[in-house]
């Protein structure tokens, strides 16, 4: 089991350390290999965000700048968001 966390062309090295943290975090108890990378676009102030995961689990999502969403902590609420529900413990 393991997390990957890849930034590219963010712009702003200093978020980079939040974002990882974040996104270990939501996904650390999770079972399985998770990579989550996201890349900036030279072109206008977006990201793409793709989320990989066990079992073929696989999503996107634009983060666009604009509206906010490049602060870590909307980063990683997106995240949960976007991850499968988690299975009971009992």
């Amino acid at each position: 089991m393991g997390v990957s966390v890849e930034l590219q062309n963010t712009g702003d090295p200093s978020i980079g350390p939040e974002v990882r943290a974040f996104v270990e975090h939501h996904l650390s108890d999770r079972p399985g290999d998770w990579r989550v990378s996201i890349v900036g676009s030279r072109e206008n102030d977006s990201w793409e965000m793709q989320i990989l995961g066990p079992n073929g689990f696989e999503r996107s999502y634009t983060l666009v700048g604009s509206a906010g969403e490049h602060q870590p902590l909307v980063i990683g609420n997106l995240l949960l968001r976007l991850l499968p529900a988690k299975a009971p413990q009992g």
